[in-house]
């Protein structure tokens, strides 16, 4: 078999043209979504204008509209179909993401302004006193100590009982017993504040005879914040991987013993988490405390006994008997920027001490 000899190549001689890439296509430029969302906000401004939309927000939608529209024709034309309807997704998940943002930030920066004129040390550092709501002056510090007061203890109430829940219906819950359990904590979950407010005024108030108080409240608060604590503590447990609990069985370690040294240990990043989201949802809480606490203008320590403030009940009293009073407006908003700071603090807290036990990744 003889070989083939190859043709020494000529210096000088240009070498042959490669084939095209088969695996490379026509792209947009990176810049090009940046364009078209300038060139759509310009576009709905002036068709908002020249149709005679005195909204803002419907030039803002017809905006997003032809963001949208204008980015998969874009890419229809240059990228292809395929590639065209992966921006049209793309394109639509931003644009949910900006008009869920936009509230949200128009909240914020509302509440701010409004919030900001009062507030000072004076204003969290006094009660109202005998300022009558059309008068200046008065604070809010009969109303941040009773939040504090029913808020703690209500979670002293429900988590205990919440996180021993989710740990039967994890760990030991078979049967029509845990199904039952958990058919009510999925009742509980979606009960309305008021009900909850009515339970307690019909239970504790008019059939056992208790007066109005802060801690009233907190049960009221308490049956709400349950079924989250429940839920939320069952599905970190739900998380941890049988081989740690097989291995401390394996051991002869008891049961309770693994629960409580294994399993509670490794979830707990998640359940303070869960718990911290369930305070801050039933810190904004204004319907059992109406029914229940019944307010009161004077600092009172005592839960126990006699009417007691609450941050949501003092934004409401503010705004319901302003009459029109500048001064109370200016305190009800300060008072919901002081119960947005202190909810954003709780969520800060859980997402904190979430990272600090969350596992360790690598050795």
């Amino acid at each position: 078999m003889s070989n083939a000899t190859v043709p020494a190549k000529t210096p000088g001689t240009p070498d042959a043209p490669k084939p095209p890439s088969t695996l490379s296509a026509a792209r947009l430029p990176r810049w090009a979504p940046w364009a078209i969302a300038v060139g759509s906000i310009a576009a709905g401004c002036a068709i908002g204008l020249g149709a005679g939309l005195s909204s803002r927000i419907q030039w803002g939608l017809l905006a997003a509209l032809l963001f949208v529209l204008v980015s998969y024709a874009l890419a229809a034309k240059v990228e292809g179909g395929r590639q065209a309807k992966d921006r049209l997704a793309t394109s639509i998940v931003w644009v949910a993401f900006i008009l869920a943002v936009v509230p949200l930030a128009s909240l914020v920066y509302e509440t701010i302004a409004r919030g900001i004129k009062v507030l000072d040390p004076y204003f969290l550092s006094h009660s109202m006193g005998f300022v009558t709501s059309y008068q200046e002056g008065g604070g809010i510090y009969h109303a941040i100590l009773g939040t504090l007061e029913q808020v703690g203890i209500a979670t002293v109430i429900s988590v205990p009982i919440g996180i021993l829940t989710a740990i039967y219906l994890v760990e030991y819950g078979r049967g029509k017993l845990a199904k039952a359990v958990t058919f009510f904590v999925d009742v509980m979950t979606g009960i309305p504040s008021i009900v909850a407010g009515l339970f307690i005024l019909s239970f504790w108030i008019l059939i056992l005879g208790f007066g109005f108080s802060g801690f009233a409240g907190s049960m009221a608060l308490a049956i709400l914040m349950i079924p989250v604590v429940v839920r939320s503590t069952e599905e970190m447990l739900k998380l941890v991987p049988n081989e740690l609990r097989e291995a401390s069985l394996a051991l002869g370690i008891p049961k309770w013993r693994t629960i409580l040294k294994v399993v509670l240990p490794t979830s707990i990043g998640g359940i303070t988490t869960g718990v911290m989201l369930a305070v801050a949802r039933i810190a904004g809480e204004t319907a059992p405390v109406l029914l229940l606490v019944f307010g009161n203008p004077l600092i009172n320590g005592n839960p126990f006994e006699g009417p007691q403030a609450s941050l949501p009940l003092y934004i409401y009293q503010q705004y319901a008997s302003s009459g029109g009073s500048q001064a109370a407006y200016d305190r009800a908003w300060a008072a919901a920027l002081v119960l947005i700071a202190f909810i954003m603090i709780l969520n800060l807290a859980a997402r904190g001490v979430a990272r600090w036990k969350a596992p360790k990744a690598g050795r």
